[in-house]
């Protein structure tokens, strides 16, 4: 897990609500404050598709963040600056599988449950933390060690100045 405080907010925030830099991960929860508290699930309820849909969804149990995006721009745009908000992103399973089996590891990819990017605005501070989430118990941190890499290289390739704290 590494924590990384955002430089500049607002090109940040651009490309997470306004642009597609983010749109290959899928959404856990999300919670943004402004004028109330409003809660997203990314959890997708199967029985609201009909069978042809869900065929056509990136993911059978996340929403992407390419769908939810929209709607969480219109909860915070406006004159005045949230009251906080977090998103908890997760990388798609197929994309965690690719990293895992490029970095050389040898972790069978299926037992990786989740590469994620926790993202909080409080206090006019704005933290990206990573976490996985494994089918299995280890002391060893390599995908770990991995995953904060690729973070890296995604904020440096997307031009996202960060200090590590």
């Amino acid at each position: 897990m590494v924590a990384l405080k955002i430089e500049d907010i607002r090109l940040f925030t651009e490309k997470l609500f306004l642009k597609e830099d983010f749109d290959h991960f899928l959404v856990r929860e999300i919670s943004i404050v402004t004028f109330n508290r409003f809660e997203i699930d990314g959890h997708i309820r199967g029985d609201y598709y009909t069978e042809e849909e869900r065929g056509r969804l990136e993911s059978q149990e996340l929403s992407a963040w390419r769908m939810l995006r929209p709607i969480c721009f219109s909860l915070i745009k406006g004159k005045k600056l949230p009251g906080s908000f977090s998103i908890a992103l997760q990388l798609r399973p197929d994309d965690a599988g690719n990293l895992i089996q490029k970095s050389g590891l040898g972790i069978a990819p299926e037992t990786i449950q989740g590469l994620c990017l926790n993202i909080r605005y409080e206090d006019g501070r704005l933290m990206v933390t990573t976490a996985t989430s494994l089918g299995f118990f280890t002391l060893d941190k390599s995908v770990d060690r991995e995953w904060d890499e690729a973070v890296r290289r995604f904020f440096k390739e997307k031009e996202i100045l960060y200090i590590e704290e």
